[in-house]
């Protein structure tokens, strides 16, 4: 299995730099078996079934993006660089993992001032990153990092204009709950609350499980051979709760529908027995073309990009090249694609 089955061009102009607005109003590329259709996710309403059941990630994006200022010392006064973070995820004891740019010009024990209220220590600097050891912890530093904070976009939108004010409402879910992810689990971004009420009119069902999302999700894979590439290990969590409604929903005969790859990903770590656990920790699964799946029968994903694990994922869930086909379909209809583009049902033959 080759890195290069998993490639496709793909036109800049199809790279979307803003979410539609209202979010509902994204396109959905329908796809069940080998029926491709063209809908709205609007549409969710009447394309699934009462006894569905949506797993939702409940994770919440921090403002990982800060920009402060490193003052040094020397015989001539004062010297001061500019230093851009991008937090990656917490440590024991409070500290942050962190990219630091540029690197070259911090050292370890110095002091970096991101606003009035907020500032890090340099505790170590590793492997090109840095860990980060804040003036402020628990509701404090939220509050502070919310004021000096922007989000962090991808870096295939960040490339393309800055973070602004309207991220902060556009990159996160109407329903993230707990903070932890440096990255949005963007297939969610296309609900709102009209759209839930008529799902839960409708009889479909939600449960809610955290997969905090780290920067690792945009790794490119470096490997020819897919099997040899190794995943970033995220935090996640099913709980009791979430795994009996899961568990409740197959055994009634309705569909088990994760909501983008991050919920796939965590309820398939907690199903390796065949039906879903509670689980709390770390995961790394990663899902290529030959894995079993256990607990989903469907997925709500946007579109992904080339050589990435998460086209990989998805063409394990529906064929190699059923996912060829469709991304071409995609591509030649003018979807907007990833984080901030539009939407696919995928419906796998044996979902039924």
């Amino acid at each position: 299995m080759k890195l290069s089955d998993f490639d496709f061009d793909l036109p800049e102009a199809l790279i979307a730099t803003r979410p539609a607005n209202p979010r509902s109003a994204a396109r959905l590329l329908v796809v069940e078996g080998d029926r491709i259709v063209d809908r709205h996710v609007r549409e969710l309403v009447d394309l699934l079934r009462p006894g569905d059941r949506l797993v939702l990630n409940d994770t919440r994006v921090i403002p990982a993006r800060l920009s402060g200022t490193r003052t040094r010392e020397t015989g001539q006064g004062p010297v001061s660089a500019r230093i851009e973070a991008t937090l990656l995820e917490p440590r024991p004891g409070g500290a942050w993992a962190a990219l630091l740019k540029p690197l070259r010009k911090v050292k370890e024990g110095e002091e970096i001032r991101f606003s009035d209220r907020l500032t890090a220590r340099v505790a170590s600097i590793a492997e090109g990153q840095a860990d980060l050891a804040f003036n402020l912890e628990g509701e404090d530093f939220d509050a502070a990092l919310a004021e000096a904070g922007d989000m962090p976009l991808p870096p295939y939108i960040a490339a393309l204009r800055a973070p602004d004010a309207r991220d902060k409402t556009d990159y996160q879910t109407v329903w993230a709950r707990h903070s932890g992810a440096v990255a949005a689990p963007t297939a969610s971004l296309h609900f709102d609350e009209a759209l839930l009420a008529a799902l839960k009119a409708r009889g479909v069902d939600f449960t809610h499980v955290t997969l905090h999302v780290g920067a690792g999700t945009f790794l490119p894979v470096k490997v020819e051979d897919v099997t040899t590439h190794r995943m970033h290990a995220e935090w996640g969590e099913v709980t009791e709760r979430a795994a009996a409604e899961i568990n409740a929903t197959k055994a009634a005969g309705g569909r088990v529908i994760p909501v983008g790859t991050t919920a796939l990903r965590l309820i398939e770590t907690a199903a390796r027995s065949g039906r879903v656990e509670p689980w709390r920790g770390p995961t790394d699964i990663f899902i290529y073309p030959g894995f079993v799946f256990h607990a989903t029968d469907a997925l709500m994903t946007n579109f992904h990009l080339p050589k990435s694990t998460l086209l990989m994922l998805v063409s394990a869930l529906m064929g190699t090249e059923r996912m060829r086909k469709v991304y071409a379909h995609a591509v030649t209809s003018g979807y907007r694609f990833f984080s901030y583009g539009d939407a696919s049902l995928l419906i796998p033959d044996w979902g039924e």
